[in-house]
């Protein structure tokens, strides 16, 4: 009982002078708590602790941590919409570009596969006759419409209509050579020679065109079938293997078109342009991840 008297006399000591050195509503805040702990011989002990900031101080980190990690996200959908920005202007410049060299005036083809290379997507111009019983066929190809394709570039859509590239040998009167033209699209029910006779001509003619490339194979796209006469893809070692030509091809304007033949100007020279849509989403994406960090971290409003 002594002892119990003690600690409330002390307890009554303590308290007044706590309260005069700390307001009321500090009270939670004083570092120094008072614990009671009973001994077996019923007296009491009194131990005073400190509260330990530790808690707050990694809760505090925490915080700053994640409120630094977060701004991660609205700066790197910044930096990927001004990506996508540049992309585009390069894009349009490439399609300018291409525009340009399927426009101008054709010069004279030269003579050498290297020097032709070197002239992807440029006009042309050669003079001399085909020779149609080496007929060439890449398949299934839908007819190339340039202002329709300006307009749907990068979508799915499709014209419906299925036919096939014709590719014939081409004698080059002028430079003594024979090359692979592209005489144009043809439909299906029109692939074979004799159901379109009247395009077959014979005589010497003059060509324009656009130079072509070896075509590498792009996924999911069957190998070619030498055997079978379906092509899938330009592969101009193969096709000059076959008809003894050399590996230079070019693709025959509309101008070039033979009545009752295949159409000419069958270049796709639209490129899938989607970087406008892209800077929408990556911007959009940075406004609304900006704001909701502003609100969480600057504003303090929960979300």
């Amino acid at each position: 009982m002594a002892s119990l008297k003690t600690l409330l006399a002390y307890s009554s000591r303590l308290l007044p002078t706590l309260s005069k050195q700390t307001p009321a509503t500090n009270i939670q805040r004083i570092p120094f708590v008072p614990a009671l702990f009973r001994r077996l011989d019923g007296s009491f002990i009194i131990f005073g602790r400190r509260c330990s900031s530790t808690a707050a101080n990694a809760e505090k980190g925490e915080d700053s941590f994640l409120k630094w990690f977060l701004l991660l996200i609205p700066v790197t959908t910044f930096g990927l919409g001004t990506w996508q920005v540049k992309r585009r202007q390069w894009k349009m410049g490439l399609i300018d570009e291409l525009k340009r060299l399927t426009t101008a005036e054709p010069v004279p083809l030269p003579p050498d596969p290297v020097e032709v290379n070197k002239l992807e997507y440029r006009r042309v111009k050669v003079r001399g006759h085909y020779d149609h019983s080496q007929e060439l066929y890449i398949m299934p190809r839908s007819p190339v419409d340039p202002e329709k394709e300006a307009r749907e570039a990068g979508s799915l859509s499709s014209s419906g209509e299925i036919g096939a590239n014709v590719i014939t040998p081409f004698h080059c009167s002028d430079l003594g050579i024979k090359i692979l033209v592209n005489r144009g699209y043809v439909p299906r029910q029109k692939i074979r020679p004799e159901t379109r006779m009247k395009g077959q001509v014979e005589d010497e003619v003059e060509v324009v065109g656009v130079v072509r490339l070896t075509e590498p194979r792009k996924p999911f796209v069957p190998n070619n079938d030498e055997e079978r006469n379906r092509w899938h893809y330009r592969d101009l070692e193969a096709m000059s293997r076959i008809t003894g030509a050399a590996p230079i091809l070019i693709d025959a304007d509309f101008q070039s078109t033979i009545p009752g033949g295949p159409v000419g100007g069958q270049t796709r020279v639209t490129l899938r342009n989607e970087h406008m849509q892209y800077v929408i989403t990556w911007y959009g994406l940075c406004a609304a991840t900006s704001y909701m960090w502003y609100t969480k971290f600057i504003k303090k409003i929960k979300i």
